[in-house]
């Protein structure tokens, strides 16, 4: 048997998430991911405007079943990827560490907080239209109910500054409500993002529920939000002047944007996101004589 001193590691390529499955970017473009110092981590595939189109329709296709599953059945399967998260957490710490220069303890910290937090979002799936639903009064015999539905399909742009937590903390809240994404993941660091959606196609999240594309940001969020089946937008990823184009492409079909603002990731996040993207649904009902 040879050392293993003398062995060749296996590298790993890292692809797209778009429908289920992980395809190369059709453009057959990577870019060179670094870590803190400059040290080549990976080649991670550099999407362009047609896998951004294909993400947008594989979330269109999942739409209908994820947000006709029940929200038990929702949360259930959100708490699957924690479990699965859970497993895979050494490597997500060493990913964190390297992309965001951080030392393994700080890094053990972030990646804690990203799992509590889908456990936390996973169980809001069956309580959210205690907070966003009501019963109206009226004048006359009727029952007036409120109640929250998803919105569709939202493009989410993933926080620069927090590959992983912030990455959760905007993925999390869209899709337990039952509304399908399409995610593009931080731009320097990309690799917590590619490796996430690993866990998902192994868990029982449904293909399309979450599109994960990495590249240039700007390049792959102005087709997202000029995309007349985009339903929405999460801008936490954009620059203040990325950000003024992209809400004035959006305004073409009157998407809801969720415009970017100073967060700090660690801290609780309450309900904001989670109510981001729902819409209302009010229904008159004549009362019995």
């Amino acid at each position: 048997m040879s050392d293993r001193n003398d062995r060749l590691s296996v590298l790993k390529t890292y692809k797209l998430f778009v429908g289920g499955t992980f395809p190369r970017s059709e453009s057959g473009r990577v870019y060179e991911v670094t870590d803190a110092k400059g040290k080549w981590l990976a080649n991670a595939p550099l999407a362009s405007r047609k896998d951004a189109r294909d993400a947008v329709v594989a979330a269109r296709k999942a739409f209908g079943g994820w947000s006709g599953a029940t929200a038990y059945n929702r949360g259930q399967i959100l708490y699957r990827v924690a479990e699965m998260l859970e497993g895979r957490r050494d490597q997500f710490i060493h990913e964190v560490a390297d992309g965001e220069g951080l030392s393994k303890s700080k890094a053990g910290l972030q990646v804690d907080a990203a799992i509590d937090r889908w456990v936390w979002y996973a169980g809001w799936s069956d309580k959210t239209a205690q907070i966003a639903g009501s019963a109206n009064p009226v004048a006359g015999p009727y029952f007036n109910l409120s109640s929250p539905e998803p919105t569709g399909v939202v493009a989410l742009l993933a926080p620069q500054d927090s590959s992983f937590l912030g990455l959760v903390s905007v993925i999390a809240p869209a899709i337990v409500t039952g509304n399908t994404a399409v995610v593009i993941a931080a731009e320097g660091a990309p690799l917590p993002a590619l490796s996430l959606a690993e866990v998902l196609a192994t868990s029982d999240l449904p293909g399309g529920v979450v599109n994960l594309l990495s590249g240039r940001t700007a390049e792959i969020a102005a087709p997202l939000a000029a995309h007349q089946d985009v339903n929405a937008i999460d801008l936490a990823g954009a620059d203040a002047e990325l950000a003024t184009e992209l809400e004035k492409a959006a305004a073409e079909n009157l998407k809801r944007v969720l415009r970017p603002q100073a967060v700090d990731w660690s801290a609780d996040p309450g309900t904001g996101r989670l109510l981001a993207f729902l819409e209302t649904k009010t229904v008159w009902h004549p009362m019995g004589v």
